[in-house]
């Protein structure tokens, strides 16, 4: 490979990950009276990174790239698809999308502290011109969410998506009811503290477990937890603690442990190149699905860790069987904030969202609309009335990154986590049973090798059907719930 090329490939992934450093900064130590500043800071640097990535001169070092290796083959091919879409949009609007994302992430957090939207709505209202700005930039045929779409899950159309996330939801309001219509787990939280540094202690110990490496990785505390970093070497967690809603640590740890493990899991060979990074956040989301939902909420696993649980928190979980423990960290409810959401109810939060981002694009709602929509939705998915806005409109950070076309990668994890698990399950025997005496090392190694690894070789839907067999379907995944959740409510 032509070395001015390989160097501008290294050069333009030290720039993302500064950028992500900066960002992980400004969501976790960055003084209030500095937020001006980091917006101009970060508008300046997707900008250079902007124009270094359209520089005509890489257009034609690509053009004329000679590729030595298969994986050469594929580092050109992702870099050039990355280009072809960068030179469609102008350096100025890219300085505007990170300025305004900045701004708007400051005002989100003012506008959950006076639980009031009128604060953001106007932010809102900015970062859904900027995102149709590009949408049309890039192209689209009549759907500017296909554009979008493209940024997180490469191939995904509106035309695609939209049955599959249907028929996900036809599928799983039976299995709702059937468990509505049961006894409700015993609330063993309820009136309880959970002293916030035996949480973070006990976050920590779930990580090692799970292989993180908090040499090449630390985890923190944000208003919303997320995972970020400058590469595979340096990956940054953050999670959040509160006193009396205990498991939100704990879940959150995982969730972002698997997305960590990811991060750290690919090539080394590949560091600082194209191929050191995940084919599609619908991939990516199935490694922290996997991890928090089918690992981290079993019953192998909690044999295991439910005694130390208990004894961090004795005096609480004392008296509390494992059984009532299990019943606990697995109940379906019908719930307002997404993050908190079971494993059967979580996809129709995400049906809500992917269904007013679609309108928002489209021009079919306004900025304006956007807090009574979601609570019209909400009403209808989950049935239930909104009342206080930090768990509606406000719950979500993604909107104030103007992540537009995000949310549905959620769902679309959690159907591959399903299909990789039981691939997983068809190649290790006694996967349960080695869960059961903390070892977590074959989950980790295994989809070190058949995931990690592979970074951005191919997309993501053929490296999945290479591994399990087939792509992208919900059967797995809905035989799963019917398995576990049938076992636990007697359905």
């Amino acid at each position: 490979m032509n070395e001015n090329l390989f160097a501008r490939m290294q050069e333009l992934r030290d720039l993302a990950g500064v950028i992500g450093l900066a960002t992980w900064d400004q969501e976790t130590y960055l003084p209030k009276k500095a937020e001006a500043g980091r917006a101009a800071q970060l508008g300046t640097m997707q900008a250079l990174h902007h124009e270094r990535l359209v520089d005509p001169r890489l257009g034609d070092w690509l053009a004329d790239a000679k590729a030595a290796t298969p994986d050469e083959v594929a580092m050109v091919r992702v870099l050039a698809k990355e280009r072809d879409r960068a030179v469609k949009i102008p350096s100025a609007l890219v300085k505007a999308l990170a300025e305004a994302q900045s701004h708007a992430l400051s005002a989100w957090r003012e506008a959950r502290e006076e639980k009031s939207f009128k604060g953001f709505q106007p932010h809102v209202h900015k970062l859904v011109q900027l995102r149709r700005e590009m949408a049309d930039a890039w192209g689209h045929d009549g759907e500017r969410y296909d554009a979008l779409l493209e940024n997180y899950e490469p191939g995904m159309r509106v035309n695609r998506l939209t049955p599959v996330l249907a028929d996900l939801r036809t599928k799983l309001v039976p299995i709702v009811q059937a468990i509505d219509a049961r006894p409700p787990p015993k609330r063993i939280f309820e009136g309880k503290t959970f002293d916030a540094e035996a949480q973070w202690g006990f976050t920590l110990h779930l990580l090692e477990a799970m292989g993180f490496d908090l040499e090449a990785g630390r985890q923190d505390r944000s208003t919303h937890p997320f995972t970020g970093g400058t590469g595979l070497r340096d990956v940054r967690l953050t999670t959040r603690v509160f006193p009396h809603l205990p498991l939100s640590s704990v879940f959150s740890t995982i969730h972002e442990g698997g997305h960590g493990l990811y991060e750290q899991g690919f090539a080394p060979e590949h560091d600082r190149t194209t191929l050191a990074q995940t084919p599609s956040m619908g991939l990516h989301e199935s490694q922290s699905r996997l991890w928090e939902n089918i690992v981290g909420r079993s019953q192998p696993f909690w044999s295991y860790f439910y005694p130390r649980y208990q004894d961090t928190f004795r005096a609480q979980l004392g008296d509390v069987p494992l059984s009532d423990f299990l019943r606990e960290v697995n109940r379906v409810e019908r719930s307002f904030v997404r993050v908190e959401a079971d494993e059967v109810t979580y996809n129709l939060h995400i049906v809500l969202r992917y269904e007013l981002e679609v309108a928002l694009m489209r021009g079919d709602l306004q900025a304006a609309d956007l807090e009574a929509a979601w609570n019209d939705k909400t009403r209808d998915l989950l049935q239930l009335e909104v009342k206080n806005i930090n768990q509606g409109v406000l719950q979500d950070i993604h909107w104030a990154y103007g992540e537009f076309g995000y949310f549905p990668t959620y769902a679309l994890g959690n159907l591959y986590a399903a299909s990789l698990w039981k691939a997983m399950n068809r190649d290790i025997r006694g996967l349960d049973e080695s869960i059961g005496n903390g070892e977590l090392a074959p989950v980790k190694n295994w989809l070190r090798e058949k995931v990690h690894r592979e970074g951005f070789r191919c997309d993501a839907e053929p490296l999945i059907t290479r591994i399990t067999g087939q792509g992208l379907t919900d059967d797995d995944f809905v035989s799963y719930l019917k398995v576990k959740y049938g076992a636990l409510y007697g359905i």
